[in-house]
């Protein structure tokens, strides 16, 4: 018998979720005529989301990682994103959904409004819509 075995699911799903989040981290950016899609994958590894300060992290590497591909990051003949703020918010927010962890989100309504949070479909939480 498996004692462990939820929790390491568990786990296994917040990496997962995150490497997911970082794969809607792309600004598609035109080329030729042609859309290019740019990427850029976080690791939650060695974070528990549950936890306040690990939920910061995470966000912190989110944010790295959509400025990264909004702005300057590793792209070869391609031109600029147009619009880098509006590509940079979009990556942040759907990132931040698409973990769907609740501190995370806590983390993200920090510096964003509930209006913000609604566009990309991220789920308040409950302690927080009271207020």
């Amino acid at each position: 018998m498996n004692t462990k075995s939820p929790v390491r699911n568990a786990k296994s799903f917040i990496c997962i979720a995150a490497v997911a989040a970082c794969a809607v981290l792309s600004g598609p950016v035109q080329s030729k005529d042609r859309e290019v899609t740019a990427e850029f994958r976080v690791s939650a590894a060695g974070l528990d989301l549950s936890r306040p300060a690990d939920a910061r992290e995470l966000y912190a590497r989110i944010q790295h990682a959509a400025d990264i591909v909004c702005t300057h990051g590793m792209r070869v003949d391609l031109e600029p994103v147009q619009h880098p703020a509006d590509c940079y918010e979009k990556a942040l927010g759907d990132a931040v959904r698409s973990v769907k962890q609740p501190q995370l989100s806590i983390v993200y309504l920090a510096t964003h409004t509930t209006e913000q949070a609604a566009a990309y479909g991220i789920e308040i939480p409950a302690r927080m819509a009271a207020k």
